[in-house]
């Protein structure tokens, strides 16, 4: 004789809370592509400096890079793998906090960008084809360069950010 049917459906399977999803969308829009150049160009940066004979301001510029970089990293992995909801307070207002992280960004590398500049032309003299001591003006002037990369990716990625939050969208991607 067979077992009466059960008269509730067996209980579904949970999926576990903290499980994690990639988001694809994320990585292949826009934010998600100018959040690489942005960790790119940022790491080009810091890198030029830290491997030059640096002093004074351009610790301030080194810091900035290294900062936002470091940011721009756990921004990218926390809306990449869907865990921005895990941020206290912030979490609910990842657009917002996206575009006011940019824009700070963007503040802080126009100061490093215009440190670099002024340090590259304060190095100038080392610039002469038969000058045989050891100088930073290359590195400066390579930083600097990336620096206003930097300035104008988080620009971007700023406005882009500014868009989605008129248009009424409240997700990054």
């Amino acid at each position: 004789m067979l077992p009466p049917p059960p008269r509730q459906p067996p209980p579904q399977a949970r999926t576990a809370r903290g499980a994690v999803s990639l988001q694809r969308a994320f990585l292949r829009g826009p934010l998600g592509v100018l959040r690489l150049l942005q960790l790119l160009a940022g790491a080009a940066f810091w890198i030029t400096i830290a491997t030059s004979r640096y002093q004074g301001p351009v610790h301030f510029a080194l810091f900035v890079s290294v900062l936002f970089w470091l940011l721009t990293l756990g921004l990218y992995f926390l809306t990449l793998l869907g865990k921005h909801e895990l941020v206290p307070v912030l979490g609910s207002r990842w657009l917002v906090v996206n575009v006011a992280h940019d824009l700070l960004a963007a503040a802080l590398y126009g100061a490093a960008t215009g440190i670099m500049i002024s340090q590259t032309q304060s190095h100038s003299y080392c610039n002469l084809k038969d000058y045989q001591m050891s100088c930073a003006y290359h590195a400066f002037l390579a930083a600097a360069v990336c620096g206003g990369l930097c300035l104008g990716l988080y620009l971007l990625s700023a406005l882009y950010g500014c868009c989605r939050h008129y248009q009424g969208e409240q997700e990054v991607a």
